[in-house]
């Protein structure tokens, strides 16, 4: 019995410790509104002005173009920066909620977020045009085999000691998907030293109750400057990926785990959208321009086009103006981007033509 007091005593101060400081947040009035599913984001504003919710609108959207595609750097790839600066024409609706806190000195604290629901279908939309991959869903929830050593030897991660693991639990629902844990029974303790020696085909075996049959497997303990861990991702018995993070606050290490076992799976399962066409140069005629002023509005509406990221011209004759472009998501996707405008309109055949309007 006291060897079971204490370690209950370690859980609780492992726990306390991780969480220190992170903010107990509640809903001042009425219900709790909270981002659900893929297409919903939440971010923290300074106001309610809509300046400030035109910022935040691009915030969020750029959340959700990542866990679509499951790509942390999404809002980063071609095209993307400039759709965000529209992002108000895919929101379907928005809330406000006020969050109430404590300080680390024990201070109440208050902050307003911003709750956005984006446009499912325009989002699919804009990810086809900019060529952007998607992470289907519904999507695997792998098992969390987490062993922590704080100095005291190394303990299982458990659902009874889910706090403990709640950065990485958190971090793996902003990539968009879910991570479970093992009940932590006396038997799955017993785990502990295979995920220390690294034997992630044993992890495994004792994972097989579980569904589906995938294991992130990490054991974190400290080091110097901090904490480090060292990662396994497992996919029905194949070793996806390994890797270690180290930080000073063990948080971010564990966060870590999650990130890693998000990128494995995203290379494994998603796929770049069947409506996009692959990037490169293409030479496309536009009829229809009679006039300098003709020429230089179809270049400058080229030009603010997301997926266009060059122009040049090639020929100029009685048939139209043949120009290169280079597109991010290849002919389809200037014809995705192009036909909700009144500039140019696709000629019907295999050659690629427009008119301008």
């Amino acid at each position: 019995m006291p060897a079971m007091s204490a370690a209950i005593r370690v859980w609780c101060a492992i726990a306390l410790w991780l969480l220190a400081a992170s903010a107990f947040a509640q809903r001042v009035e009425g219900d709790r509104v909270s981002a659900s599913g893929p297409y919903a984001a939440e971010v923290p504003v300074n106001g309610q002005g809509e300046g400030e919710r035109n910022t935040a609108f691009a915030r969020a959207l750029a959340q959700v173009l990542g866990k679509l595609s499951g790509d942390r750097s999404a809002a980063g790839k071609p095209g993307v920066g400039q759709e965000l600066r529209e992002a108000r024409r895919y929101v379907d609706g928005y809330d406000y909620r006020q969050d109430e806190g404590l300080s680390s000195t024990g201070a109440p604290t208050f902050r307003t977020t911003l709750v956005v629901r984006f446009d499912a279908e325009k989002v699919n939309e804009l990810a086809a045009t900019l060529g952007l991959p998607i992470w289907p869903q519904p999507r695997p929830k792998p098992v969390l085999w987490l062993a922590i050593d704080d100095g005291s030897g190394p303990r299982l991660v458990g659902l009874p000691q889910s706090n403990a693991a709640r950065p990485a639990l958190n971090r793996a629902t902003e990539r968009g998907y879910r991570l479970g844990l093992p009940s932590g029974t006396a038997a799955e303790q017993a785990v502990v030293g295979a995920i220390w020696r690294g034997d992630s085909a044993a992890v495994a075996r004792a994972s097989a109750r579980y569904s589906p049959p995938m294991q992130l497997i990490g054991k974190l303990y400290r080091s110097k400057g901090g904490w480090s861990a060292d990662w396994t991702f497992v996919d029905n018995g194949k070793v996806l990926s390994r890797w270690t993070s180290s930080d000073a606050d063990a948080r971010r290490a564990m966060s870590a785990g999650a990130d890693g076992a998000a990128d494995a799976l995203v290379r494994r399962y998603a796929k770049r959208s069947p409506g996009a066409g692959p990037p490169g140069a293409y030479q496309v005629r536009f009829n229809g321009i009679d006039s300098a002023d003709d020429y230089m509005r179809l270049s400058g509406y080229l030009q603010k086009l997301s997926v266009v990221r060059g122009v040049k011209p090639v020929s100029a004759g009685p048939d139209g103006v043949v120009l290169e472009l280079q597109l991010i998501s290849g002919l389809a996707g200037l014809r995705r981007a192009s036909a909700n405008d009144s500039v140019i309109q696709a000629v019907d055949g295999d050659a690629p033509v427009y008119v301008v309007r």
